[in-house]
């Protein structure tokens, strides 16, 4: 649904960058219904992309019984709705990752909770 503002809507942004200690990245597991959004987290631009599997993603993801079973070299990526091969090696600015993008992990085979999502 469209919105038409009945009066100029000129106001400074509150959601940019500046104004976070570090840049926002939205993080969502596809075909796990028990997190129903993706995740906000202020992640420091050099962080490097590997780390997200091991030391930033068991903390939000890791109670799923799923999660353990992750074969991160099988995980599907994407970008801002876009298919994706991310660099574990190379920093999340290095893999191009800016401040509000969303990436979403699809990992095959693991279908949610006794496979409710299939």
């Amino acid at each position: 649904m469209s919105v038409v503002a009945l009066k100029p809507y000129d106001f400074p942004m509150k959601d940019v960058r500046e104004n976070f200690p570090a840049p926002l990245l939205y993080i969502g597991w596809e075909e796990h219904l028990m997190f129903c959004a993706p995740f906000c987290l202020p992640l420091p631009p050099d962080t490097p992309f590997g780390a997200l599997a091991t030391a930033v993603l068991p903390g939000i993801f890791g109670y799923h019984p799923d999660f353990a079973r992750i074969d991160w070299d099988q995980v599907e990526w994407k970008k801002n709705g876009q298919p994706w091969k991310p660099d574990s090696a190379k920093s999340l600015a290095d893999n191009g990752l800016t401040h509000k993008d969303a990436i979403r992990f699809r990992t095959p085979g693991l279908t949610g909770i006794k496979g409710s999502f299939s």
